[in-house]
């Protein structure tokens, strides 16, 4: 063969090869479009009717249409129908009538925001995160709000992450960033560069919280007054708080790992201060767990190999419990009683 008949050969053969990889993508991308577009497969209700009787909410995680809309279903029958609101958000909390939503505006400079919203999931104020949405929570009541996003970092796993955490009043002033808040480390108040805040839950009273106070190189359950503006270290080694429902424990993460991050779910009573490892669940629980109830906590694991997927587990938080699926396809649970 002459040299000009094999380069065209080859030619022909590149025009081939290339064409059927121009179909496999287009068949690739065609169904990545269908599986975003199509409906869920889970059985589907009314969000009327499910309000006005305990339920879950939370950040619906099946892929398809909905994807990332807030989502709920019944208290009594979480692996029941699911009602789905037109709110996106990456993270979601609900109580009393308002809800907290945190998102990531995507466009030709991507941007992220705070959306407080009323009992008819109507916008009622929304302000910018200077970034990445982390973790929300509003008080029981629902009066207060609190927001945590990354200014630096996109997770906890990472070295040199910064955050910050604000508190609203709902419908009301900004208590503003705690970080200006006074800080007391160990009896002293101290004013370190380096001081770093996540993770709020709040007590009944409106005015008692707590909150993750990071600074030279360790972790610090705080407890946090409105009022007088101040934080004080409690206990070391305490990451994203959760109060319980009757107030006398707190439940948290805590890195059990080396050098890469590894958290455990451990549990402190107050009054005592004894701590209990829920050492039934091994894997790596990176998040602000919720209280189903004084006795059984929630929280989110991503599902292995399918990116985007979440599902919330449950645990007793009694000896020896091991956790259980709560709600697949699910984030960011939050529990209206009411």
């Amino acid at each position: 063969m002459t040299p000009r008949g094999r380069v065209m050969t080859f030619g022909i053969l590149s025009t081939a090869l290339l064409t059927g990889a121009g179909l496999c993508v287009v068949v690739a991308v065609n169904r990545a479009s269908a599986r975003a577009e199509a409906p869920p497969e889970v059985a589907v209700t009314r969000v009327a009717a499910l309000e006005g009787a305990p339920r879950v909410v939370f950040r619906n995680t099946e892929v398809g249409s909905r994807y990332g809309l807030v989502s709920m279903v019944s208290l009594a029958d979480p692996r029941g129908p699911r009602a789905f609101t037109d709110v996106p958000c990456d993270r979601v909390y609900a109580s009393a009538g308002t809800t907290s939503c945190l998102r990531t505006k995507r466009g030709l400079a991507t941007t992220f925001e705070a959306v407080e919203l009323d009992a008819d999931w109507r916008a009622v104020e929304s302000w910018g995160l200077p970034g990445i949405p982390s973790r929300t929570r509003v008080s029981a009541d629902g009066r207060l709000l609190a927001t945590t996003s990354f200014v630096t970092g996109h997770t906890y796993m990472q070295v040199g992450f910064s955050t910050a955490t604000d508190i609203r009043e709902v419908g009301g002033r900004d208590l503003g960033n705690l970080e200006a808040f006074a800080l007391v480390v160990d009896g002293r108040r101290v004013r370190p560069a380096d001081r770093n805040i996540w993770g709020v839950t709040f007590a009944r009273d409106d005015d008692t919280f707590y909150a993750t106070v990071a600074t030279g190189g360790t972790t610090y359950l705080a407890r946090g007054d409105l009022s007088a503006r101040t934080l004080t270290t409690l206990h070391e080694g305490a990451e994203c708080p959760s109060l319980s429902p009757d107030g006398s424990r707190i439940a948290f993460k805590h890195d059990v790992g080396g050098t890469t991050p590894h958290w455990q779910i451990v549990v402190l009573d107050l009054a005592s201060g004894r701590e209990s490892t829920l050492g039934g669940e091994k894997r790596n629980v990176d998040d602000q767990v919720e209280w189903l109830d004084d006795d059984t906590l929630l929280y989110g694991l991503p599902r292995d190999g399918e990116a985007g997927v979440s599902d919330i587990w449950q645990i007793k938080t009694t000896a020896g419990a091991a956790p259980s699926i709560f709600i697949e396809q699910a984030w960011s649970p939050s529990i209206v009683r009411s």
